[in-house]
């Protein structure tokens, strides 16, 4: 019995939910007794690979095929290397490019399929994990097969740091290229795309409690005196005070970064499912029965028009 974590790599960079599979895949793998293999699809494999032997890994797979991601040639291969391991699991990230191929993939090898998992267990067979209604409830799915494919939820393990002992292997797929039907041309930014809110170690963010777009400059004031980013809640782009891939939350970013201030939000669940994983949380709210507040590190009850400039007036 095995366990397959297929990574995931962006524009040159390897994504955090590539490690945090890591720790998931390899709590599945003592469950079952059995090893954790990872594998790479193209981009730089020699140097993902060193990055993805990790504590925990049996062995990593580096598949040395195109750049970029692309359909059709994901699904060839993740195909091909489940069937030659043969992973009791196979997992797979719970992002836009693994929800691309992961139906085909289950569908090519006959397996149920699984997405957006919170938590798995294989202790007595498996079960999954989801979140139902914008994350108000839980529900466990028992999957009745010995084999199964699962997306899982960037931001809900922790990425495994310490580096590991893996063997490193090439594995050689056969590409059949009238399957091929796509290209990736090139990229285009959108939506004031100069920031990537994801990539921040210090995360400024601001909810309905700012009250007024005017009002935004103390909160910009305080990101800079923290060489941060500014980020926010759904209401504030709605109401277009700040751009779109400036939004935290189950219909935005999935963030972790070292320091999330929370300014004026209450705390939702959609909002918290996008930032619950950050390493330290301060909350600066009003209100004493924000939901915030519940998961927040540190956290100030009161009027944030007077806390905001006196913490940028500390920092500065």
């Amino acid at each position: 019995m095995s366990v397959l974590a297929i990574a995931e790599h962006r524009r040159g960079e390897l994504r955090p939910v590539s490690l945090e599979q890591l720790a998931a895949g390899r709590e599945l793998a003592d469950e079952l007794g059995g090893e954790l293999h990872t594998a790479v699809i193209g981009g730089d494999v020699e140097a993902f690979g060193a990055d993805l032997n990790r504590e925990g890994v049996d062995t990593v797979h580096t598949v040395d095929i195109g750049e970029e991601f692309n359909h059709d040639v994901y699904t060839q291969v993740v195909t091909q290397l489940a069937t030659e391991l043969d992973p009791t699991v196979l997992l797979m990230p719970n992002s836009v490019n693994g929800l691309d191929y992961a139906p085909a993939v289950a569908n090519r090898l006959d397996r149920p399929l699984v997405t957006d998992v919170v938590d798995i267990d294989a202790e007595d067979g498996l079960t999954a994990t989801r979140e139902l209604y914008g994350s108000k409830v839980e529900t466990t799915i028992d999957v009745h097969a010995d084999q199964a494919a699962v997306t899982i939820r960037p931001a809900e393990w922790p990425t495994v740091e310490a580096d590991g002992d893996a063997a490193i292997e090439a594995f050689d797929a056969t590409i059949d290229e009238s399957a091929v039907k796509s290209t990736v041309k090139g990229f285009e930014e959108v939506g004031g795309g100069d920031i990537d809110i994801t990539d921040a170690d210090v995360l400024v963010s601001v909810g309905r409690g700012i009250e007024e777009e005017e009002n935004l400059d103390i909160i910009h004031d305080l990101a800079d005196a923290l060489d941060a980013t500014v980020s926010g809640s759904r209401p504030l782009i709605d109401n277009g005070w700040l751009a779109k891939d400036r939004q935290v939350g189950q219909s935005g970013k999935v963030v972790t970064p070292d320091v999330y201030i929370a300014i004026g939000i209450s705390g939702a669940v959609q909002h918290v499912a996008g930032m619950k994983g950050s390493d330290t949380i301060v909350a600066i709210n009003t209100d004493p029965n924000a939901p915030i507040f519940d998961i927040a590190d540190y956290g100030i009850q009161d009027d944030l028009f007077e806390v905001v400039p006196a913490l940028t007036e500390q920092f500065q």
